[in-house]
């Protein structure tokens, strides 16, 4: 059914349960892929290398974040990839879901920035307003 599915992740409770949902959706089957996109915020990047100045694996963090949600995809077998990218979530998912055609997006109703969502609006909500494709948001 869908063959290409975009999952935007953050490695919080609700990103892995979204993952849980995408695997349930291909069946089993190992030829639908999976992209993993985890969006990098510019305003969190400027704290993370305020916090971080003199550690070299600031990078490696954002990967930490995302290893349980790896570690579901190879249990299941999908076939995925893990793609960063920079700018604020909510446009950046958008765009990136509708200039590569996904039949689906997967997205966690709450990320790890709860403020950000109270105050701006959720990421979630933005990405299912303006997607060209089915949105699943997971709870």
């Amino acid at each position: 059914m869908y063959k290409k599915i975009l999952l935007a992740a953050d490695g919080s409770e609700h990103s892995i349960r979204a993952a849980e949902n995408a695997i349930m959706l291909t069946n089993g089957k190992s030829y639908p892929k999976i992209e993993i996109v985890y969006v990098i915020d510019h305003n969190k990047v400027k704290s993370d290398v305020l916090e971080n100045w003199n550690a070299p694996d600031i990078g490696d963090k954002r990967r930490f974040r995302l290893r349980e949600i790896e570690q579901l995809m190879r249990k299941s077998g999908v076939y995925y990839e893990i793609t960063f990218l920079h700018g604020e979530p909510g446009p950046t998912f958008v765009n990136y879901a509708n200039k590569n055609q996904f039949d689906l997006v997967i997205i966690g109703s709450r990320g790890l920035n709860v403020l950000q969502e109270f105050v701006l609006g959720s990421v979630s909500h933005k990405v299912a307003k303006r997607a060209n494709c089915p949105v699943l948001i997971v709870k």
